[in-house]
């Protein structure tokens, strides 16, 4: 005998659970949103509830229902900063083949990231890894995570690209574009954007 799955009208969410959660839901997002961006023009450790509370319209009381504390909302900006990094650069090179056609179209699209102002100060990736550098504790190792998931991507299609020394052409290129983002954030011009992914390519040998 088959076993019975329709829910019954008890096991069933009420429509005013529902509406909870996803407010619930919108409120997580809103306020992870919030802290990516802020963390990048004034770091992960200056995100307070009230700021954020101000920036995004919900109530403190709001956030710190889905939040149990600070750095859960900090460690959930890293989670969404991540997400926005997938979203810009990482996905769109996907249809690309791996290797140096798939380089290429990462190059382009981090520099599209940071001249499209995806954050406004910056890649994520670089304002926080100087923040947390020394540091200890579930927000350093979630930024460190993020940072070696970067790494480990460059190495991934260097060595399908044919590169000899994957983890120093990796290097390279990541200190281009850290680089390049400093003195952007610097000077506004994004002619270091154009130098990073030259110089890039020629660590490549594709220019």
């Amino acid at each position: 005998m088959a076993q019975d799955t329709t829910e019954s009208a008890a096991d069933s969410p009420t429509p005013r659970a529902d509406g909870r959660r996803a407010r619930g839901d919108r409120t997580r997002h809103e306020v992870a949103r919030q802290a990516a961006m802020s963390a990048t023009v004034y770091g992960l450790d200056a995100i307070t509830v009230g700021a954020l509370a101000a920036r995004t319209g919900h109530s403190k009381s709001g956030i710190l229902t889905v939040f149990a504390n600070r750095e859960a909302i900090q460690i959930a900006a890293v989670a969404e900063a991540r997400a926005l990094y997938l979203r810009h650069v990482v996905e769109p090179s996907w249809p690309a083949a791996p290797g140096r056609p798939r380089l290429r179209a990462l190059l382009d699209n981090w520099v599209a990231y940071l001249r499209d102002g995806v954050f406004p100060g910056g890649c994520f990736i670089t304002s926080t890894s100087v923040e947390y550098g020394r540091r200890e504790g579930p927000v350093a190792d979630a930024v460190r995570d993020l940072v070696r998931e970067w790494l480990h991507l460059l190495e991934s299609e260097l060595s399908a690209g044919g590169s000899r020394f994957p983890a120093d052409d990796a290097f390279r290129i990541d200190a281009y574009l850290r680089a390049a983002n400093t003195r952007y954030q610097l000077f506004g011009e994004d002619t270091d954007l154009d130098r990073a992914k030259r110089l890039s390519l020629d660590v490549l040998g594709v220019r």
